[in-house]
């Protein structure tokens, strides 16, 4: 079993840079895919950036494409997602989660995904 904790959220002007992480428990954490995911108000959620299992391959929306940065350390059961150039429509709830699956790429669809956070809130003001 896995439980996520995100952090790191918070409200930053357009143009600006957060770094959300990701807490994960569990001694299974390094065989299995991580993904970031949002929402935003009235919205349903989609997917930002996954990261396989090794952390060799990494998957983006293209609209965050050259902006965001997903990330892990395994040691520290971690994943990181740096956000770099935010827009107003970066605006939403974000998600941590996991793969159902071990030795997973790191697909885009969050229906591959088991265990997730509670979000943790990015404001990006115009």
């Amino acid at each position: 079993q896995v439980q996520l904790v995100e952090s790191g959220g918070g409200l930053v002007q357009a143009g600006g840079s957060l770094r959300l992480s990701c807490a994960a428990s569990g001694r299974t954490f390094r065989w299995y895919a991580m993904g970031w995911f949002r929402q935003a108000p009235g919205k349903e959620r989609t997917h930002v950036a996954t990261i396989s299992w090794s952390g060799g391959s990494t998957n983006y929306a293209d609209s965050v494409k050259g902006r965001f940065t997903i990330s892990r350390d395994n040691a520290k059961n971690t994943v990181y997602l740096q956000m770099n150039s935010l827009k107003p429509e970066d605006t939403a709830v974000y998600y941590c989660a996991a793969d159902r699956q071990a030795y997973g790429w790191g697909s885009p669809d969050q229906r591959e995904y088991e265990y997730w956070g509670q979000g943790t809130q990015v404001t990006v003001s115009s």
